[in-house]
């Protein structure tokens, strides 16, 4: 087996047959880093070692041997993240043998245990073994007075956050492990009482330390359980235990006293307290180990095993990691002594020409850590201080060692140092190497230990008299005055460094022997080969400078004796009859080996350069093989020649017997032959004849039957052909007359209806012409003048009251003269009377007036040409400066070298937040299991509770103190509620006031103004804007041409243009009646000025009077012509209506028209076209019908939309009413309950003074007591619905509970921020578990939870975060916390919250999916067209849609715009929004890919027209709802080349070019399937051929697409929660009674 490849068992081999050849003792070292096999490799030696020298007698040492290893691993190894059982102490196993070396007994040597373990594990570690394997098998019954459960529910077990190993059963390993110590013959009891005491650890890490308020002390509640179980397992004091674990005794000189701990240093030192009882443990047990594998007889050699801890670089390096590099250290320099210096020394004795080769000498390195002065010096010289710190001892390392070249100092620390070690670089933090040093333990605690009732605790506390090899002391920590100790403060050092002495001595003073183990990768993954970490490796353990040194040496060697026994077959005889085997082996070397390089003659030996040795092994092969030929041929000819004979003589006598028996055999078989052909013949005869007269028989009937079949078939078609065909011919006539009378008739009511229409408002005008010019007759002659004169001084009267409003003095005076000037212009115009001037004049005015509207259309005409020619010059500038900006090499160059880098970065950030994310899906899942473990320990311990009874005496007082304070604080409460509605009732009826007095001044220009808008604006307004929603609806919904865009945008312009000019007319209206209502008024204040001489002479024969009737008049005119005007825009708007009818139906058609064309071939879609056009032609006279008759439809529906206007308003009053009676009610209601609560409280204490508040400005704070913080979150989260919510502001919880952590902020209560976060985020991960399956709540909680992380961002403080805020937002701000951290807590759960969401939502979508996208037929002419060989499905195919599975498009397009109303109902924001549609979309496309992918029946081009079909209907419903532009669309490009591959031709070279530039979002392997899978439609379509399918792989060759066929429906899409600020101000957020928040204080 040395022979062999390197192998641990020729290891194993070499060093026991080296024992009893040399009687030498010998080690095998077994070395490397952590997680490399050294711990197994160990074991395979000692297997070995059990097997080839198992024990003469009956003892079974072996058997010992090998079981001490399962026990050791049990309570020394533990998962690191570098391995999953890695050895957390070093051992030497020495394996005693006897003369005969059969095994006779062994010894095991520890070194330096890691204590720190029990007590802490990073992040994806474990604690030792044996706490997780008692903690599974804690269900066994001997084990149920240990108290134990879940690993999860222990601090000690769970800080890791991964109680699990792969593949590793921790009950099973428990089994072994008790197997193993009854084989070691540890008694049971002292096993129960060793599990007793590594449950009380578990128990002592789970006491609650409570904080007392002035933080220098700590007490323990004596109803802790784990207190009470730890000292029930250990047997000790509870009192005391208590007492000691949170004090501690001072001794001075003179006197000694008592010191309270701080909650901190009592955490602190019961963690010492536990690990010091483990080191105890782990000492007694290997104890015992040893003297089970003691023996009494005489050990005549050992092997010893050394299983010690390799090279270890973790992120934090303590003092652990600090002496594990140190023996490794240690061990590395005996490497480099043994295999260097010996392999050297041995050519220099052997006398042959050899030159010294320098290796690496690792002395330095062991002098910085050992020497004087050296690290270990310094550490305990700071050790002996009083007042010793970590950072003392960094700062004297930096000034000792600064100079030396293995020992630097890390730039941004000064707490840390780094040592420069064979195998790397390491960075030790000095935080904890005193403590560690010093191992400090109070000796109060282990005299009550030592005081324990059980005999083997007592014991592993006693005072030891001898040192023992273990790495565990005990001492008590050093402190301002001197202490009792248990040893020296600083032993660990000196334990550590005097048991690796001993350990080097033994090595030394044994033939070593190395086993190194190389770690394949950093992964722990399985046939993983990392080569550069090996050749790391294989350089810092040395193994690459004995490669060199054994190439450049002679690594094969032989004795003249050996090498003469071995390869004197190759000699001559000759030469075997020379005595001198040396000069023998001369000669025959030179005779093989030309070369005298190859081989070096020494004293004793004969050394060989590499491959020399196994070439002669093959010489000597060569001549073994030869000899044997020659031996075998030989022997097998003389084998074979005795077998001829013996097979020729038994072949002649049984040819002599068989052909006898042949020839017999012959003859009767002719006999028979005979007799059988001739009873054949007779049978086969009658046979043959009954079968054909049977078939002719049927023959005949059948022929009888099947003419007479199709005879009456026949006939039966032509008479049932004739019927029909008499049936359609009636039915078609009846068709006819009917379809004319309808088109008859509708005419006729059509043109009833226009006729009406037309007459009536002919008739209007006639009126309001014949009114005009009744009145126009009536007036006197001349006033026209008059009128006009009248009009102008009014104008200039209301630009002066306008100009100078001020000074009415001087308006007054003004009106005066403006009234003789009146005066005297009246008396001229009495002589100018004519009857026929005024019609006249006002005629010219009217036409005057139309032609400035002309020239005003004109001119907007002009100007909007004018702005359109600029926006397209524009256009064009800009575009020819983008080509030009495209076209600079410069440019194209910075596009080329940046747009990668952003790229890059961004599938970075996104995967980086992906893996952020899934690992907080993890964390949740952990949380998820953790929160159902406790809920079930939670019942447990209720059940347990429920059984006992308290004293309800004792909580008498207490409880009606509370209930009076209470009742006092709700008494005040309803007092101040109360005078808070007197004081509203009271403001109420001021604005009432206020509001009936500014109504009763209200002067008749307002009053004109109303009634113009209630007549006017709803009749003609409304429907205006009715009417271009409607129109703008219609047009989005459509993707037309530019054509058909461009005079959409046109129609709307004009109607825009009309609706201002219509505002304008009705402003100068409303205007000019004011005018004439103030002037009145004006009129009449003067004439009470004017003394009544004046007014009789002004007012002699009328004339003002029949001026203020003329005015009257010209206003009635200026309203006729705006009634006029209104008619005339609504006729146009009839026009435009019909047009916009027109183009919608034209876009509606081509739009059909192109998405059919598109899921054509060319040909056909050349063929489609000319078809379309013909059509077109016929049918445009139908066209020009239908478009007059829609017109006058219109005209009829417009008519009645009035009504219906009117209906609409009536119940929408009716519904306002039935509101306010119900709001009503819910107030009466409220206060019933209010009132019966109120008896409730006691009648002593009904009538309370209180102190009355001053009511201050809300500031946006709301003031809760500590003890109403449960009710809170009871209300706000735990019990509410989003029903409750839905009418008031969104997010309404989330405010709230800001305006609560607002005002805690502002009392700076940490305790009460801390506590309401805290629970606040624990409520929501309760509610979202109890409703894990409901969309409606989880939407809810997200955007609540959102909306909460937002507030904490925007009132923050930070200045990134108020950029958008308001003035009064930013007093609003946080002002003595910083709730970072908590902000992360809320953003990773809402990333929690979002995957619950996608989970729920999916999992709604998943059974829809299939069915509506690939089997629902929303194409009814595709109904019928099937692929061949199509298999018809139960569930899913069916027409009716029965079937449970059966979905159609729109169930799926309705229940997505369920989601969406939903999250728009909880206020969520877009960008959430858009991200929760991209991933539903993703499911969407991969399940329908997938489902394509895998179902034959499903490609074929039909599918692929629906499937098209299906999606545009899926983008138009993104459009429709402003999701288009969220990546959703897409998510689904995919599935969209997929239905344009099975509908494009698939023939020629141009289609597989086509086809490889469409699918580019699809991979090789799924273009290939669905070619593959495509079924053609019927007989004469062709499948996809072979070559096609080779031709398109070829082209698609270059592509670096994945192998992978299907779509992976379960990949999430990063999440990110945008900042979304809120403008709402807090003071306005009103709180509504239905949630019962009535606690909440407004400040």
């Amino acid at each position: 087996m040395g022979d062999m490849d390197p192998h641990i068992f020729a290891v194993a081999e070499e060093a026991y047959k080296q024992m009893a050849r040399d009687e030498r003792n010998q080690s095998i070292i077994v070395s490397g880093e952590s997680g490399a096999g050294k711990t197994v490799s160990a074991k395979y030696a000692m297997r070995f070692f059990a097997t080839v020298g198992g024990s003469a007698n009956d003892t079974n040492v072996e058997e010992k041997v090998l079981a001490s290893s399962p026990i050791m691993e049990a309570i020394g190894n533990a998962k690191t993240t570098r391995n999953d059982n890695s050895s957390r102490f070093g051992k030497y196993i020495q394996i005693g043998f006897n003369r005969h070396y059969h095994i006779i007994g062994a010894n095991m040597r520890t070194y330096l245990l890691e204590k720190s373990r029990v007590v802490f594990q990073a992040e994806d570690e474990r604690n030792y073994h044996i706490f997780y394997q008692l903690c599974a098998s804690a269900s066994l019954p001997e084990f149920k007075d240990l108290a134990l459960s879940n690993a999860d529910d222990f601090t000690y077990t769970s800080l890791g956050e991964n109680i699990f190993i792969e593949g590793v059963n921790d009950a099973e390993d428990f089994e072994k492990t008790r197997e193993a110590f009854t084989l070691l013959s540890v008694k049971d009891s002292n096993q129960s009482s060793i599990f007793k005491i590594i449950a009380s650890i578990l128990h002592l890490g789970n006491v609650e330390i409570c904080a007392e308020r002035d933080g220098e002390s700590c007490h323990i509640s004596r109803d802790d359980p784990h207190l009470k179980h730890f000292c029930r397992l250990l047997g000790v004091e509870l009192q005391q235990m208590e007492h000691w674990l949170c004090h501690r005794k001072l001794a001075t000189a003179s006197e000694t006293y008592v010191k309270n701990m701080s909650s901190k240093q009592a955490a602190n030192a019961r963690d010492a307290l536990a690990k010091h009882i483990y080191a105890r443990l782990f000492d007694w047990i290997v104890e015992h180990v040893n003297m089970a594998l003691q023996t009494s007889f005489k050990q005549h050699s050992f092997i010893g095993v050394l299983d010690i801890y390799g090279f270890e670089t973790f992120e934090i390096n303590s003092f652990e990691q600090f002496c594990i590099n140190y023996a490794n250290e240690k061990l590395q320099q005996q490497f480099n002594s043994h295999v260097f210096k010996l392999e050297q020394e041995e050519y220099m004795k052997e006398q042959i020409p050899w030159t010294l080769i320098d290796f690496y000498d690792n002395q330095p390195c062991i002098d910085l850590i050992e020497a004087r002065l050296g690290i270990l010096d310094l550490l305990d010289e700071e050790c002996k201080v009083p007042k010793g710190t970590d950072q003392n001892w960094a700062q004297k390392l930096y000034g000792q060692h600064s100079s030396s070249a293995h020992f630097q100092k890390p730039r941004m620390s000064n707490t840390s140092f780094i040592i420069i070690h064979f195998a790397d670089k390491v960075e030790y933090q000095c935080e904890g190497f005193l403590e560690k040093n010093r191992d400090t333990v109070y000796e109060e605690q282990i005299n009550i230990l030592k005081a324990s009732k059980f005999q083997l605790v007592a014991d592993l506390f006693q005072e030891k008299q001898d040192g023992s090899s273990s790495s565990s002391s005990t001492s008590t920590k050093s402190a301002r005055f001197p202490t009792k100790t248990t040893g020296r403060p600083w032993d660990t050092r000196l334990a550590f460094r005097s048991s690796l002495h001993l350990l080097m001595e033994t090595l030394n003073a044994t033939t070593p022997h190395y086993v190194r183990c190389i770690k394949p990768n950093d992964d722990k993954e399985a046939f993983s080969f990392d080569s550069r970490r090996a050749v790391q490796q294989l350089r810092a353990c040395g193994v690459l400078e004995t490669i060199r040194i054994s190439a450049a040496g002679y690594p094969s060697r032989w004795t003249y004796p050996d090498f003469f026994n071995r390869y004197r077959v190759l000699m001559k005889k000759s030469d075997m009859t020379i005595a001198d085997k040396k000069l023998v082996c001369k000669n025959l070397l030179e005779t093989l080996i030309k070369d005298p390089d190859k081989f070096q003659f020494g004293k004793t030996k004969i050394f060989f350069r590499a491959g020399q040795v196994a070439y002669l092994e093959k010489l000597r092969a060569d001549k073994f093989r030869s000899a044997c030929i020659k031996i075998q041929k030989t022997v097998r000819g003389w084998l074979q020649r005795v077998r001829y004979r013996k097979i020729r003589t038994a072949t002649v006598t049984l040819q002599r017997y068989v052909r006898g028996y042949l020839a017999r055999r012959y003859v009767e078989h002719l006999r028979l032959t005979h007799a059988a052909i001739i009873c054949q013949k007779q049978y086969r005869m009658v046979r043959d004849r009954r079968a054909y007269l049977r078939v002719r028989q049927a023959v005949i009937i059948i022929q009888a039957y099947t003419k007479g079949m199709f005879t009456r078939r026949i006939y039966w078609e032509f008479l049932l052909h004739h019927k029909a065909m008499i049936i359609q011919k009636t039915v078609r006539g009846w068709l006819e007359r009917k379809k004319f009378r309808r088109a008859r008739n509708a005419a006729i009511i059509i043109q009833c209806a226009y006729r009406r229409m037309c007459a009536k408002r002919q008739l209007k005008q006639l009126k309001i012409e014949a009114r005009s010019a009744e009145h126009l007759k009536k007036l006197n002659t001349g006033m026209e003048n008059k009128i006009v004169q009248l009009q102008r001084k009014m104008d200039d009267q209301s630009k002066e009251y306008k100009a100078q409003n001020e000074q009415l003095s001087v308006a007054n005076t003004s009106l005066s003269t403006e009234l003789t000037k009146t005066q005297k212009e009246l008396e001229q115009l009495r002589s100018r009377q004519g009857d026929g001037s005024q019609i006249t004049s006002l005629q010219e005015e009217l036409e005057k007036l139309r032609e400035e509207l002309q020239e005003a259309y004109a001119q907007r005409k002009r100007l909007e040409e004018e702005h359109s020619s600029e926006k397209q010059g524009l256009k064009q500038v800009s575009r020819g400066k983008k080509g030009h900006l495209f076209n600079n090499p410069v440019f194209q160059n910075y596009i080329n070298r940046v747009l990668p880098r952003e790229v890059s970065l961004q599938t970075e950030l996104d995967a980086e937040r992906q893996r952020y994310q899934n690992l907080l899906k993890e964390f949740s899942r952990l949380e998820q299991r953790y929160d159902n473990l406790q809920e079930e320990v939670a019942l447990l311990d209720l059940h347990s509770l429920t059984s006992c009874s308290f004293p309800l005496q004792e909580m008498g007082v207490e409880k009606a103190a509370m209930d009076i304070s209470l009742f006092m604080k709700l008494q005040k409460r309803v007092r101040e509620l109360e005078q808070e509605r007197k004081r509203l009732q009271i403001s109420l009826d001021k604005m009432e006031e206020l509001a009936k007095h500014k109504y009763k001044l209200d002067t008749g220009s307002l009053s004109l103004q109303r009634q113009e808008l209630e007549s006017e604006n709803k009749k003609l307004k409304n429907d205006l804007n009715e009417l271009r929603k409607m129109i703008a609806d219609r047009a989005s919904q459509n993707s037309s041409s530019n054509e058909l865009q461009d005079s959409y945008n046109i129609l709307l312009s004009q109607l825009k243009a009309a609706n201002e000019e219509l505002e304008a007319r009705k402003e100068e209206v409303l205007i000019l009646r004011a005018q004439i209502v103030s002037n009145a008024q004006q009129i009449e204040k003067t004439e009470h000025i004017v003394s009544t001489q004046d007014w009789g002479y002004l007012n002699e024969d009328g004339e003002l009077g029949l001026a203020y009737q003329g005015l009257k008049q010209v206003a009635r005119l200026l309203e006729a012509q705006l009634q006029s005007q209104s008619r005339q825009h609504k006729d146009e708007l009839e026009a435009l209506h019909t047009q916009i009818e027109l183009l919608k139906d034209d876009i509606e058609k081509k739009q059909e028209m192109l998405n059919y064309t598109m899921s054509l071939s060319p040909e056909a879609q050349v063929e489609y076209s000319v078809q379309q056009e013909i059509t077109r032609l016929t049918n445009d006279n139908l066209v020009r019908y239908c478009t007059f008759s829609i017109l006058l439809c219109f005209v009829f529906v417009f008519s009645c939309m009035q009504d219906l206007k009117e209906l609409v308003e009536k119940l929408e009053k009716n519904e306002r009413k039935l509101k306010k009676q119900l709001r009503i009610y819910m107030k009466k209601v409220q206060e019933l309950e209010r009132n019966k609560q109120k008896p409730q409280a006691k009648p002593e204490l009904s009538r309370q003074v209180t102190v009355q508040r001053k009511e201050k400005d809300f500031e946006g704070m709301l003031e809760y007591y500590k003890e109403d913080e449960a009710l809170l979150v009871k209300s706000l989260i735990t019990d509410m619905k989003p029903s409750a919510v839905s009418a008031t502001v969104p997010c309404l919880p989330a405010y709230i509970l800001f305006m609560c952590i607002r005002h805690a902020d502002y009392i700076d209560a940490d305790q009460k921020v801390e506590a309401l976060l805290t629970t606040t985020i624990n409520a929501i991960k309760k509610v979202l578990k109890k409703n894990n399956d409901d969309f409606e709540m989880t939407s809810f909680w997200l955007a609540n939870t959102s909306r909460l992380l937002h507030c904490l961002k925007q009132y923050s403080g930070d200045e990134v975060f108020m950029t958008q805020n308001t003035a009064k937002q930013n007093e609003h701000c946080l002002k003595n916390f910083d709730l970072a951290e908590y902000r992360q807590v809320l953003s990773d759960l809402s990333i929690q919250i979002y995957q619950q969401l996608i989970k729920v939502a999916e999992g709604i979508m998943q059974p829809m999916i299939v069915s509506a996208m690939l089997e629902s037929e929303s194409i009814p002419s595709l109904a019928g067209v099937k692929p061949m060989g199509y298999r018809n499905r139960s569930s899913s195919m069916d027409n009716d849609g029965s079937g449970p599975s059966s979905y159609t498009l729109q169930a799926l397009i309705r229940q997505l715009g369920q989601f969406h109303s939903i999250m728009g109902e909880h206020g969520l924001d877009p960008e959430i929004v858009g991200q929760v549609f991209r991933q539903l979309f993703h499911c969407i496309n991969a399940i329908t890919l997938n489902h394509l992918l895998l179902c034959k029946d499903v490609c074929s081009w039909s599918t692929g027209m629906q499937l098209r079909y299906n999606i545009s209907q899926m983008e138009e419903w993104l459009r429709g709802n402003n999701l288009y532009q969220s990546k959703a669309a897409a998510t689904l490009e995919p599935i969209i080349q997929a239905a344009q591959l099975l509908q494009i031709k698939k023939k020629t070279s141009q289609d597989a070019e086509a086809i490889c530039s469409l699918c580019t979002a699809l991979t090789t392997h799924q273009i290939v399937k669905i070619l593959n899978l495509y079924t053609p439609l019927n007989e004469f379509e062709e499948r996809v051929t072979v070559s096609f399918i080779r031709n398109i792989q070829n082209r698609l060759q270059e592509r670096n697409d994945p192998q992978q066929l299907l779509v992976d429906t379960k990949h999430v899409f990063p999440v990110l929660f945008p900042y979304t600020p809120s403008a709402l101000s807090l003071e306005t957020i009103h709180i509504p009674a239905s949630l019962g928040l009535d606690f909440l204080v407004r400040v």
